[in-house]
This record gives C-alpha cells, sequence and structure tokens, in this order.
C-alpha cells in the first residue's frame, strides 16, 4: 500500500468533477487503502481520489483521535446539513503551507457507498463533518477556498503564486 504523490495545484484535475463509482471491486478496495496510507502520512483527517489524480468519486476520512477507524466512501452525497455552522482552519496538501477559516454545517447525514457496495447513511459531527464535506467538495471539483468570499480568495492564491 503505497503512499501516493499529491496533484498539486492548479493542476487541472484538482477542478474536474471525479466520476461516479458504479461498483466496488477490489481495484477500489486496493485505491481506498493506498487513500488511508497517503491521508495517514500527511498527516491529515481525509482524502479524496483527485487528490491524488483517480478520477473516481472516492474518499477516506478519519477525525478519531486513536486513528485507524477511517470510513472509505464512494459517490458521497449530503442528504441533511445541521442549521448550526463550526468553523474549522481548512488546507490541502494539494496547495501547501496556506489555509483559511471555513465555517460549514455542524453534522451532515451522508449517504454512500461502503467496501462492500452497499448504500449507506451515517451521521457525521464535528471534525468528522467537516472533513466528510471537504472531501465532498474535492469531488466536486471545488477546493476548500472557493467558499471564501472573492476578496479572500484572491488573497490566498496570491500568495500562494508567489510562493509557487
Amino acid at each position: 500500500m503505497p503512499v501516493r504523490p499529491f496533484v498539486m495545484w492548479p493542476d487541472r484535475r484538482l477542478r474536474t468533477p471525479a466520476a461516479t463509482v458504479e461498483e466496488i471491486t477490489d481495484e477500489t478496495r486496493a485505491i481506498w487503502a493506498d487513500m488511508v496510507e497517503t491521508m495517514d502520512a500527511m498527516p491529515g483527517v481525509g482524502l479524496a481520489a483527485p487528490q491524488i489524480g483517480v478520477m473516481q468519486a472516492l474518499a477516506v476520512v478519519d477525525a478519531s483521535d486513536a486513528r485507524g477507524k477511517a470510513v472509505k466512501l464512494a459517490n458521497p452525497r449530503v442528504l441533511h446539513a445541521s442549521v448550526e455552522f463550526r468553523p474549522h482552519e481548512e488546507a490541502s496538501p494539494n496547495l501547501p503551507g496556506l489555509s483559511a477559516l471555513i465555517a460549514r454545517p455542524r453534522a451532515v447525514t451522508v449517504a454512500y457507498l461502503d467496501e462492500e457496495g452497499a448504500e449507506v447513511e451515517k451521521d457525521f459531527v464535528g471534525l468528522w463533518a467537516t472533513s466528510v464535506q471537504h472531501q465532498i467538495d474535492h469531488l466536486a471539483g471545488r477546493m476548500f477556498f472557493d467558499r471564501l468570499s472573492k476578496t479572500r480568495r484572491d488573497m490566498l492564491l496570491k500568495k500562494a503564486r508567489k510562493r509557487g
């Protein structure tokens, strides 16, 4: 299970919606295993397949304290979101060294296919909810900074270009 390299911003794949996963195969499970290794090596609490150049709607999230509790999701989508928001400093290994405070719903109910290909509905709260929403954005071709005002987004991207 190798740690995979990240696609770096502004690679077009980070702006391209991921393809729907039609069925869960051994290849899918192998990609998930690589994604968990890669996420744990960051360290981070979530990873979407397009971040490593795999253009499939796959994500992993592990916001547990001990690690080893990764949830593997295919085709995740938010069914319900809380009206209460939770701000959190978000970043991406695709744009290293930059972060921004993003407010997202504190809790979400997400539907997805699990490792067996079964349709699951699961509630995520706190950092788990933030991370799963962040990954769903990646799968839609969006980055965390797309949630900022135009002025703040432009400032962040200007900083990224200076570093680049």
